[in-house]
């Protein structure tokens, strides 16, 4: 039986756009890409770039295009928006990214676009949530990139400390991709081992493995002051998203999902371990946390349930 043709659509070819571009293509994931952003020059250009790594990679159909190519296509990928400047916070994002967003969703569904959208421009858990209400789209078919970037991040550092492989790291960074997240140490494990056991053995405490999630929260700060922007990171835990979907893995990701009752939320997306698939959110995993987790989950939604009714107010203006 011969594979499924896969279309994606990239929107927004920025730094992150263009990163995910590439690795896509590194991996040869989705047989046909399209670019589409408001500099068309640009487009042409990187789909010109990108058509040459294919005799060394696999054959893609990658190309610029506009928001009718989404009319077929299996996945939208939205990475538009204003980036994050050196001290703002991704929160101080919020009411420019959402009317950009407003200028992108609508379109796409106008197209015919019966996929899925995959959301990755900060803060994303609000334009996550903002792309479900523009396009009204099921919750399973809106995805978040949510904590992926921060959970590798936490997990290369535990890595390094341990002397073990980041991905033997079973541990998650949840709640909000921003200042509120945080990482679900008390059940995290190395090799079906409790990490915190493991992390005594090599000499380290509860307070270190804190240590390395302040570290985690503030890299994207570092990485920015350094370079201007990270863009590597997230261009390769959103293609790592893609493939669950395009080939209907069934991979438990940590991603922004919707919630309804999870963790005893309600009505917004957040960073939480759930299995991701061709239908999308699959299953939220809800992590049984400790207390002490449980209340900085709760804080950190109401962060962004803060964040959410004032992004909205902007839409409506």
């Amino acid at each position: 039986m011969a594979l499924k043709h896969q279309k994606v659509v990239l929107v927004g070819d920025g730094a992150v756009g263009s990163s995910y571009a590439f690795a896509m293509m590194q991996q040869g994931i989705g047989e046909e890409f399209v670019i589409v952003d408001i500099i068309k020059k640009r487009t042409q250009g990187d789909a010109l770039d990108l058509e040459d790594a294919q005799v060394f990679t696999h054959p893609k159909n990658i190309y610029s295009g506009d928001y009718s190519d989404c009319k077929d296509a299996d996945m939208v990928v939205i990475t538009a928006g204003a980036p994050q400047k050196p001290g703002e916070s991704r929160l101080d994002l919020v009411g420019k990214n959402l009317k950009i967003l407003s200028s992108i969703v609508p379109p796409v569904v106008k197209s015919g676009f019966k996929g899925i959208f995959v959301v990755a421009a900060n803060p994303v858990d609000i334009l996550t949530y903002g792309t479900q209400k523009l396009s009204g789209f099921p919750k399973n078919k809106v995805v978040g990139s949510g904590t992926s970037l921060d959970t590798t991040r936490f997990q290369v550092e535990v890595g390094k400390k341990l002397g073990i492989n980041p991905q033997d790291v079973n541990a998650y960074i949840m709640g909000e991709h921003g200042d509120s997240e945080f990482a679900d140490i008390d059940e995290a494990s190395v090799g079906n081992r409790p990490l915190l056991d493991v992390a005594k053995e090599k000499g380290l405490s509860k307070d270190d493995l804190l240590k390395i999630e302040d570290d985690t929260r503030k890299k994207a700060y570092n990485i920015i002051n350094l370079k201007g922007a990270t863009f590597y990171g997230v261009a390769t835990a959103l293609m790592r998203i893609s493939r669950a979907i395009l080939r209907d893995e069934n991979s438990v990701l940590p991603v922004g999902a919707y919630m309804n009752g999870e963790y005893g939320l309600h009505d917004l997306y957040i960073g939480t371990p759930a299995v991701v698939n061709a239908s999308g959110l699959a299953k939220v995993e809800e992590v049984p946390l400790s207390d002490d987790e449980q209340k900085k989950m709760q804080a950190s939604a109401k962060t962004l349930k803060e964040t959410i009714n004032k992004g909205m107010e902007v839409l409506k203006k």
